[in-house]
């Protein structure tokens, strides 16, 4: 090898990571310019500086060997591409999380033609392994009575649940499920982090990385129905912004084992993405747009020591139609889909598909101990994980983002 090689590979790195930003035009996170290697090395602070790019692009940190063709996949995908997703290719090449911001895409109209990302559990499933005993492990409670769904008191205002919804398109199409704004132990006050379910940003073991996944708080805050969304004005549809997934991240037991339909890999489908505004590239954090935040109690309290939770979402098949914000409280009971995993929470309730990634808090609003995942073909209850150290360890990869 020359010596001049390596120089000019790392020239037309930089070259192609500067016609990504040029390309695609991403709204990237403000942050300050890198000052440490002032009066150094040159290249050593021009590399610095396109790793920053690469990181506000949310591109993968060891960008493909292809990379001149993975650029122009990429302005293929800003530039509408996105529209002739075929699920092949889509299986071949979502082995990473790219989601380049794309101006307007998620209108009203089409925030309303989403289906929900829901999954059904067959009664067969169940591990009915009695529900006797002091321990939570591998035991199911009988069935909860159905509970139903109440609607969140309109308008949404800073004093509603920090709940919103979350949009992605699939190989299926586009789909929806719920989130919820979560604190941020390193940046307090100013949290971009959002809980969600496995299943609303990666397929699981059939296939890969969701696209064009956005978090919109406060959804729809006067309850206007399907007619009016057609037409309204996006400030009156997304009134706190439309919030792109720069990074996300899930359990690897869901990547390795969540299904499409089913239970399987449900005791640890739980996701965390960190957000920017697609309008701007600085300004009031997500938590401060919002005006709150739930903390997420990663302990996993055993079921007798929860004196109720109150699950959060926005239901989107019938009798629903993903207009408005609903919740169901009660004191949760235990069940068990694999008796290797940690028993799930279970709730009565009547939410459908759509409420899927909503967050489950405590009576006060404060804490987040799960977040929805699976419920019956027959509907009437809704099951969570309880979240632990897998899902810790998802969370804090995406706070030290």
């Amino acid at each position: 090898m020359s010596a001049d090689t390596g120089h000019v590979r790392r020239r037309r790195t930089a070259l192609a990571v500067a016609a990504v930003v040029a390309a695609l035009a991403v709204t990237a996170t403000g942050c300050g310019p890198e000052d440490d290697n002032a009066g150094g090395d040159p290249s050593a602070s021009h590399s610095a500086e396109q790793d920053k790019k690469k990181r506000d692009l949310g591109l993968p940190e060891n960008l493909p060997k292809d990379l001149p063709s993975s650029l122009e996949d990429l302005d293929k995908w800003r530039n509408g591409e996105w529209k002739n997703w075929d699920r092949d290719e889509w299986l071949r090449r979502a082995k990473e999380f790219i989601n380049p911001v794309i101006d307007d895409l998620w209108d009203p109209d089409r925030m309303k033609d989403a289906d929900g990302n829901d999954r059904k559990v067959d009664e067969d499933e169940i591990d009915d392994g009695g529900s006797g005993g002091d321990t939570d492990e591998g035991h199911t409670d009988p069935t909860p009575e159905r509970v139903p769904a109440k609607q969140v008191k309109l308008p949404y205002t800073k004093s509603s649940p920090p709940v919103g919804k979350v949009f992605m398109d699939t190989p299926q199409g586009s789909m929806v499920c719920s989130g919820t704004v979560v604190t941020d132990p390193r940046h307090p006050g100013k949290s971009n982090l959002v809980a969600t379910a496995g299943h609303c940003v990666h397929a699981g073991r059939s296939g890969g990385w969701f696209r064009n996944v956005v978090f919109v708080p406060r959804y729809n805050p006067k309850g206007l129905s399907n007619a009016q969304l057609a037409k309204a004005a996006r400030k009156d549809v997304a009134p706190d912004g439309v919030w792109w997934a720069k990074y996300a991240r899930t359990t690897d037991h869901w990547i390795r084992n969540g299904s499409k339909t089913g239970g399987k890999g449900a005791p640890q489908d739980f996701a965390v993405m960190k957000v920017r505004p697609e309008d701007r590239k600085s300004g009031p954090s997500l938590e401060e747009t919002v005006g709150k935040a739930a903390k997420v109690n990663f302990n996993t309290p055993r079921v007798k020591a929860i004196p109720g939770l109150t699950a959060h979402g926005y239901p989107a098949a019938p009798p629903f139609d993903g207009t408005k914000m609903l919740t169901c409280a009660g004191k949760p009971a235990r069940l068990t889909l694999d008796p290797r995993q940690p028993t799930m929470y279970r709730l009565g309730c009547t939410m459908t598909g759509g409420s899927s990634g909503g967050g489950w808090l405590s009576p006060s609003g404060r804490e987040l101990l799960s977040v929805t995942s699976v419920g019956p073909i027959e509907g009437g209850w809704l099951a969570g994980p309880r979240i632990g150290r897998e899902a810790k360890g998802v969370f804090d990869s995406l706070s030290a983002k």
